[in-house]
């Protein structure tokens, strides 16, 4: 099959140089006797400007050089083309990247691109906005928010704003509604995740996966600091087992269970953040799956 590759790149995700990256990605998809067009992300997210080029061009990939922010704006715009989505990874986490296996190095995620396979792919939606990767409220989201203030990207900015907001860390109540069954909880962050970590290989839903039509939810409850970091870690390190059943009104510690299908009521105007970028927050969120919704390119 002929193929025509559209790359998006965005031109401020993480800290590599994106005029060397573009120059990269231009001699090997001409090595490859590919077609391809190359335009820089838009702030607006708006990517409508592209249905014509992808008629036009016969587009068969749609390449996104970013974050999970940036992959996400693109493929909600986009997915309703028949296309297969590539990620080079460029961001400071690169959550769906890592979980689906996809290189950092931009030459070997290149590979996946020109040889990989394409699989079917989850995504959600949280009221209207569509996220491929992680949605969070409270701490992390607060991380988020400071993150994106800062005039340097990159993991180590991303760090030093994790410390600096761990020590004023607050928790916010929340009322969750699942499968008939309502809870309320005061927590300091809640993730609803698609793929199996935060970013940079920090898993944070071990048992979560990108096609089985399930997000996973993970709640830190209120508790002192020190025991927040003993349960977070047991959380990454896979020792918190998935709840079975409705969740228990108190609980504290970890509470992790996974559903295709979720109210969340934000009683104390908790931040948010869609895959790692700021967003606007709302006293009700609405969420759910959009199962095998686009395709994604893996390693084979």
């Amino acid at each position: 099959m002929r193929r025509h590759i559209i790359y998006i790149i965005n031109p401020i995700a993480g800290t590599r140089a994106k005029k060397d990256l573009q120059a990269f990605i231009a001699q090997q998809t001409s090595q490859q006797g590919i077609g391809y067009d190359i335009f820089p992300s838009v702030a607006n997210a708006d990517y409508s400007f592209l249905h014509t080029i992808i008629r036009e061009k016969k587009a068969t990939d749609i390449v996104i050089a970013g974050g999970d922010g940036t992959v996400s704006q693109v493929v909600s715009g986009l997915m309703d083309h028949d296309l297969r989505f590539g990620i080079i990874p460029c961001g400071s986490g690169n959550g769906l990247a890592f979980t689906a296996r996809i290189p950092k190095d931009p030459g070997k995620a290149l590979d996946v691109i020109f040889k990989g396979h394409a699989a079917l792919t989850d995504g959600f939606y949280i009221n209207d906005k569509f996220a491929v990767h992680l949605c969070g409220l409270g701490f992390d989201a607060k991380v988020a928010h400071d993150f994106a203030q800062q005039p340097k990207r990159g993991l180590a900015t991303y760090v030093k704003q994790v410390i600096r907001n761990f020590f004023a860390a607050k928790y916010y109540l929340f009322e969750l509604q699942v499968t008939g069954h309502s809870f309320v909880t005061d927590a300091f962050f809640i993730s609803v995740a698609n793929s199996n970590q935060f970013g940079n290989n920090f898993t944070i839903a071990p048992k979560a996966s990108l096609s089985d039509g399930l997000l996973d939810i993970v709640i830190v409850t209120h508790q002192n600091k020190l025991n927040l970091l003993l349960q977070t870690f047991k959380q990454v390190s896979g020792r918190i087992p998935l709840e079975a059943g409705a969740i228990e009104t108190g609980k504290k510690g970890v509470v992790y269970f996974q559903a295709d299908t979720l109210t969340i009521i934000n009683k104390e105007n908790a931040p948010l953040h869609i895959d790692g970028d700021p967003a606007e927050t709302a006293e009700r969120f609405a969420i759910t799956v959009k199962k095998n919704c686009f395709r994604l390119l893996q390693p084979a």
